[in-house]
């Protein structure tokens, strides 16, 4: 059971009073938008900890996960995400057919002991990030290279798809 199937007049279910038709009466379209504020706040119990709002397309952004960029030129495609605090051993990259997939662990243990005091704390998050690739990937001369707490995906196109662009002259009128 969800919190919002407690809420008796949750979904937009606004009891009609007497003979007033549901949409005239102005006093039922301000419940209906108070109801869609409580619906959209308890909502967010119901999805998983820091998972977005609403559903992403193309699997970019959807769940928790690092921001990452994805851009196309003529040439190649380059994803970039930002990981910072993990180590280049802690990220896995993988392509399978024309899906890139991202993932990676972080582990944070601290320990301190000091006088009167015991101090211990663990974090532990785990992401992946799965980006759908064009037509016309080289995915074997794919390179992935970690800087600065930023992990750049480059994976060139192939001589076939680079010939296969099109420019077209944009004219005044």
């Amino acid at each position: 059971m969800q919190i919002r199937d407690l809420i008796p007049w949750s979904r937009g279910k606004v009891p009609a009073q007497g003979n007033t038709s549901h949409n005239d009466n102005p006093v039922n379209g301000l419940q209906r938008d108070i109801n869609r504020v409580f619906d959209d706040f308890w909502s967010q119990f119901d999805r998983p900890l820091g998972s977005s709002p609403s559903p992403v397309t193309n699997g970019l952004l959807s769940g928790f996960g690092p921001r990452s960029d994805v851009s196309e030129t003529d040439k190649e495609v380059e994803v970039s995400v930002e990981l910072p605090g993990l180590d280049e051993k802690d990220i896995d990259v993988s392509l399978t057919g024309d899906m890139l997939t991202i993932r990676g662990e972080k582990k944070a243990e601290k320990e301190e002991k000091r006088k009167g005091y015991y101090l211990s704390e663990r974090s532990y998050g785990s992401f992946h990030r799965s980006v759908p690739l064009p037509p016309g990937v080289d995915t074997d001369k794919a390179t992935a290279e970690f800087k600065r707490g930023v992990l750049t995906v480059t994976m060139p196109k192939t001589p076939e798809s680079q010939a296969q662009v099109k420019r077209i002259e944009v004219k005044a009128t």
